[in-house]
C-alpha cells in the first residue's frame, strides 16, 4: 500500500521508530494517528512534523486498556474520516532477568503491551480495514521472536506470539484487501529501556553487540518500504538476517551462540 493520502495508525508514535514512521510517513504524503502514553513526546513529534491537525493528530492512549482501545477507530474516523493503515510498533522490554527471577506482575506487563495491545488495536480497526479500497496492518515483532535471548525469554515469547498472529492474519485475509505485514527488527538504537521504565544503559535487548545497532530513521525506512511492497515479512538489520539464516540453519547453535554473547552483554550492564 502506498501511504500517499491514506491514513494510517502508529503506535509509540512519540520517540524512536515509531516518531520516525511518523515523520517518513508525513513526508510521503500520509495522515498519521499517532498514538502514545506519553503526553510531551507527542507533542515533541507534532512540533518536529512540522504539520497541522488535519496531517498529524496525537493520541494519547494505553494501548493495554482494551476498553478504550474498542473506542478509539471512532475518534480516529472522526477526525481524519477514514483510517487505511496501522502500524503497531510500540512495545517494552523486561528486566533483565531470567524467568525465575521474575514477577508475575513483571510478566504480564511484558505480555499485555506487547502482545495484546497489538491484538486490541488490530481487532478494534480490522472491521474498519475490511471496507477500505485497500488497508494494510504492520505488526512488529522483533529478532527476539524468532531466536531466543536469555534475559529477555518473556519479552521473546511475547513478540513469538505476535509473529504467529501476524502470520496468522496474512492467511486469514488472505481473500480481502487488506494486506499483512510482520517485522522482525534486530538492535535499533532507541531508548526502549528507558521507555520500558527500566533503569540502566541504552542496551537494546536484541543486540549480540550494540556496535550492529541500526539507526531509528534507516528501520522506519525499511518498514515503510516493506509496507509499499506488500511484503509478507521483513528482516531489518544486518544481525537479523544474519541470525535469521543461522537460526533456520541450525536452531540449536544459533541458541547457544546468542547465550554466550548475551551473557557478555549483561555482564557490563
Amino acid at each position: 500500500m502506498q501511504p500517499a493520502n491514506k491514513t494510517i495508525v502508529v503506535t509509540g508514535a512519540g520517540s524512536g521508530i515509531g516518531r520516525e514512521l511518523t515523520l517518513q510517513l508525513l513526508r510521503k504524503g500520509a495522515n498519521v494517528a499517532g498514538v502514545d502514553i506519553n503526553q510531551n513526546a507527542l507533542s515533541e513529534t507534532q512540533q518536529l512534523a512540522g504539520v497541522g491537525d488535519e496531517r498529524f493528530k496525537g493520541y494519547v492512549l494505553d494501548i493495554t486498556d482494551q476498553a478504550r482501545v474498542e473506542n478509539f477507530p471512532t475518534e480516529v474516523i472522526t477526525h481524519f474520516g477514514a483510517v487505511d493503515g496501522l502500524i503497531n510498533n510500540a512495545g517494552i522490554i523486561q528486566p533483565f532477568k531470567p524467568v525465575n527471577e521474575l514477577t508475575f506482575d513483571q510478566i504480564n506487563r511484558v505480555m499485555q503491551v506487547n502482545f495484546y495491545g497489538t491484538v486490541y488495536l488490530t481487532k478494534a480497526f480490522l472491521p474498519h480495514f475490511l471496507q477500505r479500497p485497500e488497508a494494510h496492518i504492520v505488526n512488529v515483532s522483533s529478532m527476539g521472536g524468532f531466536i531466543p535471548f536469555p534475559g529477555q525469554t518473556l519479552y521473546g515469547a511475547a513478540k513469538a506470539a505476535v509473529k504467529i498472529f501476524t502470520e496468522g492474519l496474512h492467511a486469514e485475509l488472505a481473500d480481502t484487501a487488506v494486506r499483512v505485514t510482520v517485522v522482525h527488527p534486530g538492535a535499533i538504537a532507541t531508548n526502549i529501556t528507558a521507555n520500558s521504565g527500566l533503569p540502566g544503559p541504552k542496551v537494546d535487548p536484541n543486540a549480540a553487540s550494540s556496535k550492529m545497532a541500526l539507526s531509528a530513521s534507516k528501520a522506519a525506512d525499511i518498514i515503510i518500504r516493506a509496507m509499499e511492497k506488500n511484503k509478507y515479512r521483513v528482516t531489518v538489520g544486518k544481525d537479523a538476517t544474519l541470525l535469521d539464516i543461522l537460526y533456520r540453519l541450525s536452531p540449536k547453535r544459533a541458541s547457544r551462540f546468542i547465550g554466550k554473547m548475551m551473557k557478555k552483554t549483561l555482564s557490563k550492564m
